[in-house]
């Protein structure tokens, strides 16, 4: 690499990580999920029922580094920036240009990943293991040194300990593999010994999941129950769309190129990869995002084919317009996709986030906020109300603190000024309870449409009970949530709570 690519390369990396802090308004909190991640970093384990065990360890880290918002985002911005560099190794290997390396890095800057980025969730590193994967092959189909296969076996193996996704590029990849003569690989026992290595580094993973009755199995039978039946695949088409609107043609010339373009021949597998896998997500019906990592190598085929097209006059008058193009088009995504707005704005303005069904939850039912940007509201306010609630309960060292979803828990654990500890029967909270404190308390945080019930069901077993608090901020998902306060308890609550989480196991087929 020259000089003056490498300052170009650092520039584009370090325009990434600027960029990334800014694209949040100060309104909106951290997400749902990000919680429940963090929390992970208290409770260390070769797996957890929600993802597998690499975010508990960065959680970890950021845990050591002090655990502020800095961090958090830091690490996704980093995943990111690391793959526009795999992106621009991917060009070298391509034997791109500098206008191929820029333009498609640039595609990949000016897109969906900026989102993906700001958000502390294993997409980020899913979305870099997959684009690694791909140039390691491209590296192994250059000069087939098995050294290439070791290094694709140890990318998938901290792909997989992140997430389970990476499985459908080997899905899309084998069949592939099968239609071209590199085929021939399939005989080779360093592939074989690389195959094993990968087994060796996620094994203990995979007996985390064999003694816990392969929750994997049981969480992705929940997704299909509650989401995934939602999916309409017309809006799963649209969305890769919309992920790389403006530079998505790249992507289809880069595919062009790898049948027609004499220079990819060697690669042709990567033509049939990519619609293999589309067609896997499809018939799965998958989350629209799932999909995310299939796209950067393309735009690495794209820009050095858009490249060779543009070596004459015209074409070096149109270099300079395509690579802010690709800055321009960004511009629609960036402010529909982001959370950029005061919430009142999504709301006074619905029809343009309709029309892309971005109103559209998980429920499959329209609200009036695209449901990230809900789930980044009203959970200081519930932690701040929590806090205050357990301030006026004597004895407060003996109260649980019991929700109804993790996001709950995980932001009052977050959030808490008084080192709360919350927990719930949802996800991987079941297995987090302490039950060697004797409870006479609790606070219990209910969905809004539970107030009448919970207190009816519950008052009876105690000798004091109120709705304390509720959730006032109307744009969060959590709006109306309440907070109940149950003192003094009338029976064993640690006995009761014990006999609910077996019960809730034996449901999940957890292991009890």
């Amino acid at each position: 690499m020259t000089h003056r690519n490498r300052i170009i390369l650092i520039t584009l990396i370090l325009f990434k990580f600027i960029i990334q802090y800014q694209l949040i308004s100060p309104t909106y909190e951290l997400q749902r999920d990000e919680f429940l991640h963090l929390d992970q970093a208290n409770h260390l384990a070769w797996g957890f029922l929600s993802v597998p065990p690499l975010t508990s360890w960065i959680s970890y880290l950021i845990k050591l580094l002090g655990n502020s918002v800095f961090w958090i985002k830091f690490f996704p911005a980093l995943f990111g920036a690391l793959t526009i560099l795999v992106v621009w190794k991917t060009i070298e290997a391509l034997k791109g240009n500098l206008f191929a390396l820029i333009f498609g890095c640039s595609c990949v800057i000016f897109s969906v990943l900026f989102r993906l980025n700001g958000l502390y969730q294993p997409n980020s590193f899913d979305v870099l293991c997959w684009t690694s994967m791909y140039y390691l092959i491209i590296k192994y189909l250059n000069n087939k040194q098995p050294k290439w296969l070791f290094y694709i076996a140890f990318v998938f193996a901290f792909g997989f300990l992140n997430k389970y996704n990476i499985l459908f590029l080997i899905l899309g990849l084998i069949p592939a593999v099968a239609l071209v003569p590199e085929r021939k690989i399939f005989a080779e026992k360093k592939l074989y010994y690389a195959i094993l290595t990968a087994i060796l580094i996620i094994l203990p993973n995979l007996i985390w999941q064999y003694r816990n009755n392969f929750p994997v199995f049981v969480h992705f039978k929940e997704l299909q129950d509650t989401q995934l039946v939602h999916v309409n695949r017309w809006n799963f088409m649209r969305s890769q769309f919309l992920f790389f609107f403006g530079t998505f043609p790249v992507v289809i010339l880069g595919l062009y190129a790898l049948l027609k373009y004499p220079a990819f021949k060697a690669y042709r597998l990567f033509f049939y990869s990519f619609f293999i896998t589309l067609g896997i997500f499809l018939l799965l019906r998958a989350k629209d995002y799932y999909a995310i990592g299939l796209y950067p190598i393309y735009f690495a085929f794209g820009a050095v084919y858009i490249s060779s097209l543009l070596e004459n006059k015209t074409g070096q008058i149109l270099k300079p317009i395509l690579i802010a193009l690709t800055a321009i088009l960004f511009l629609p995504i960036y402010n529909l996709a982001f959370p950029n707005r005061n919430p009142a704005y999504f709301v006074n303005h619905p029809d343009k986030y309709r029309k892309y069904g971005l109103l559209t939850w998980e429920d499959g039912k329209e609200h009036p906020l695209p449901q990230d940007f809900a789930d980044m509201l009203g959970w200081k306010e519930l932690a701040q109300k929590v806090d205050s609630v357990y301030d006026q309960i004597p004895k407060s060292e003996n109260t649980l603190v019991l929700c109804d979803n993790y996001g709950q828990a995980g932001a009052i654990n977050y959030y808490s000024k008084r080192g709360i500890k919350a927990v719930s029967f949802n996800a991987d909270y079941i297995n987090w309870f302490d039950l060697n404190k004797a409870y006479s308390n609790v606070i219990r945080i209910k969905d809004r449409w539970e107030r009448e019930r919970e207190l009816a069901i519950t008052s009876p077993f105690f000798s004091k009970s109120m709705l304390a608090d509720s959730i006032t901020n109307r744009y969060a998902r959590e709006y109306g949530t309440v907070i109940f306060t149950f003192i003094h308890a009338k029976i064993n609550i640690n006995e009761r709570i014990s006999k609910e989480i077996l019960s809730e196991k034996k449901a999940k087929k957890l292991p009890l």
